[in-house]
Formats: C-alpha cells, sequence, structure tokens
C-alpha cells in the first residue's frame, strides 16, 4: 500500500471510567442542548449501574489493539492514536501530542457510521476545534467516509442476528420478529441531516438502508425499524416510535418473541447495554415476550479489518466497496464541511 498517511486517529464519544467522572462527563455531552435537569439525573443512575464506567473507551482500546494487529499484519507501520470528543482522553490533547510526535498527515476514523449532525458533521466539527486548540503545526486531519454499508459491517450485524435467532427457545424462533434500533435524534436534526439538494433526512435513510440490507442477509423479508435512547425536552419531536412503546405494539398483536438488532450501533456503548440490555428486556419479560439481542459489530474482527481498508480506499483513491444506494459522505480534510450547509446543526430550545 502506497500509504499517504503517516498516523491513524480513532476518534470517538467518550466516556466515564470511574463515578466521580459521570456527573461531568453528562454535562460535557448535554452543555446548550436544553436536556431536562431529571434527565440527566436518570442517565447519571443508569451510568452508576455499572459501576459509573462507560464500555466505551474500553471498546475503542480493544478496537485500536486489533487495528494495530491487522496493520502490522499487512506490513503497515501506522501509528494509531486515540481521541474523545466528550471526555479523556481528549481529541484536543491527542492531536497535541500527534504534532509533538512529528505527525504531518493522518487518517481520522470516527466510530460513526452515519451521515446527520451527531453521526458525522459534529466529528468534522471536533477535528476542526482540535486544529485551532494546537495551532501552528497542526497535522492534517481528513476524515474517513460513512460506512453503514460496508460489507464488512452488514456482514457482522447479519451474523449476529444469525446467533441471537439460535439463543431462542424452539417454539418461537421461527416466528420472533426482527427489530432493528438506531439512536433516535430531533426530527428536525433529521430533516437537516445531509447536503440540502439531497432533500434531507440522510441519517434515517441510511439508517433504513443498513436494516434492509442486513434483514436481506438474514433472509427475511418483513420487519421493524424503530428507535431508542432519547434525551431531548419532551415538547421537541423526535424520531419514533421508541423500542419499548414498540414492544407494547407487538405484543397486542400477539408477537411472541422479538430479536433486536441495534444496527445503529457500532459497538456496545451504554445506550445498547442499558437502553436494550435493560429497560427494553425488561419490557419484554414483562410482556411475557422472549428478547434476544444481537451483537454489535464492534468486537468482531472484521470491524478491525474495516479500518485499515477504508484508509487503504482513500490513499490509493479506490472505488469505495458498499452495498447501498443512498449517498456516501463524510470524508473531508480539517473538518471542512460535505457540503454548503450539510447536516447543519438544529438550535434547540433551553
Amino acid at each position: 500500500m502506497d500509504m499517504q498517511f503517516d498516523a491513524l486517529l480513532v476518534l470517538s464519544f467518550g466516556g466515564p471510567e470511574k463515578p466521580e467522572d459521570v456527573r461531568p462527563f453528562l454535562e460535557n455531552v448535554t452543555r446548550g442542548r436544553g436536556v431536562p435537569p431529571e434527565r440527566l439525573d436518570a442517565v447519571v443512575e443508569h451510568y452508576m449501574h455499572f459501576g459509573g464506567v462507560s464500555p466505551i473507551n474500553a471498546l475503542n482500546r480493544d478496537l485500536i489493539e486489533r487495528v494495530e494487529g491487522e496493520l502490522a499484519a499487512a506490513g503497515v507501520d501506522l501509528p494509531v492514536y486515540f481521541g474523545n470528543r466528550n471526555w479523556h482522553p481528549m481529541v484536543e490533547d491527542t492531536v497535541a501530542k500527534m504534532r509533538e510526535d512529528g505527525v504531518r498527515n493522518a487518517a481520522v476514523f470516527a466510530t460513526s457510521a452515519w451521515g446527520g449532525y451527531s453521526g458525522c458533521r459534529q466529528y468534522h466539527e471536533d477535528i476542526a476545534r482540535a486544529r485551532d486548540a494546537v495551532g501552528d503545526g497542526a497535522p492534517t486531519l481528513t476524515k474517513l467516509r460513512q460506512y453503514y454499508d460496508h460489507p464488512l459491517v452488514v456482514g457482522a450485524f447479519a451474523d449476529g442476528v444469525r446467533a441471537a435467532r439460535a439463543e431462542l427457545p424452539e417454539a418461537t424462533r421461527d416466528t420472533a420478529r426482527l427489530v432493528f434500533t438506531a439512536h433516535s435524534v430531533p426530527s428536525a436534526a433529521d430533516r437537516n441531516a445531509g447536503p440540502p439538494a439531497e432533500g434531507g433526512n440522510l441519517y434515517s435513510r441510511q439508517v433504513a438502508e443498513a436494516a434492509k440490507l442486513v434483514a436481506e442477509a438474514v433472509g427475511v423479508d418483513d420487519f421493524d425499524l424503530v428507535w431508542q435512547s432519547r434525551s431531548g425536552p419532551p415538547q421537541v419531536p423526535w424520531l419514533d416510535p421508541d423500542i419499548c412503546d414498540h414492544l407494547d405494539t407487538l405484543s397486542a398483536k400477539d408477537v411472541r418473541a422479538v430479536i433486536v438488532c441495534p444496527v445503529g450501533f457500532v459497538s456496545d456503548h451504554l445506550e445498547v447495554v442499558w437502553d436494550l440490555d435493560t429497560e427494553a428486556k425488561d419490557k419484554a419479560a414483562e410482556l411475557g415476550m422472549d428478547f434476544v439481542r444481537a451483537a454489535t459489530p464492534g468486537r468482531d474482527q472484521r470491524f478491525a479489518q474495516l479500518v485499515p481498508a477504508l484508509v487503504r480506499e482513500l490513499a490509493d483513491a479506490e472505488q469505495p466497496l458498499r452495498l447501498g444506494v443512498e449517498p456516501l459522505l463524510g470524508s473531508t480534510t480539517n473538518g471542512a464541511s460535505c457540503a454548503v450547509n450539510c447536516c447543519a446543526a438544529v438550535q434547540r430550545p433551553r
């Protein structure tokens, strides 16, 4: 591989790693978003349920170790750095370390597969903010593209669904309903997702396409797509229905088993282990419904293979390897937008 990059930055959301980190972390995440204090209190308790530790940093360190192994096996000398938006290691500190180490031109892998403000545009803003903080000599940072429909990602999700189905009792296995979930966002933010010329709703369109691709891979032609983990003020419309409300709907239709695939998440973040493995699972039990949750792809070795594949694709100007047809964006340099007004932030009520 004729590499034009001299480093790789894994850029993620961040999460607390001890109880005293939880509140400051959540205040960073929600600053200026009008999140009700009682919602913040509830989320603090979710973290405390897991000892005040988010799984996300450990998952990312594990991913980085496996990516380093994939790079070494391919004979590629590319140091891998780790930075976050909301908690340590903060991306500003990481980019400063990259400058100290002499890095000049780095690829950036964001741990979000999607378009939209939170899933893509905000990572561009993180890159620009970090470079501004570092100042002269900051490395050039080029974000890798969105990858929700890459065959490695779709294949890992599909195998997760197959394995989950096998966990169900034989009596309900063949009639289990396949339900895909993704993180909800404000409806107005989704309308603003993507270049205006593309018509908006890029995030929900990509999620719907990913769900369709995974369903096709496992031979299912009738499935549901629902949402989870909303956090905004109740008067602001968000994408719905919510997964727990949907379980009520399925129960009323006498569905006795569900396979839930968190297609909107690349790893088992807190939203997965709390909102699905705890709240939704408990809801299903209350309804007398068998419930299994498919694995996210983050720990699958195919996900570690994805990262250098995307770097190679960009470095060698290869045609993107993908299964979908929705617009594919997300790759710009030094925090530039993909297009004018692409995925612009929505002003939230205070």
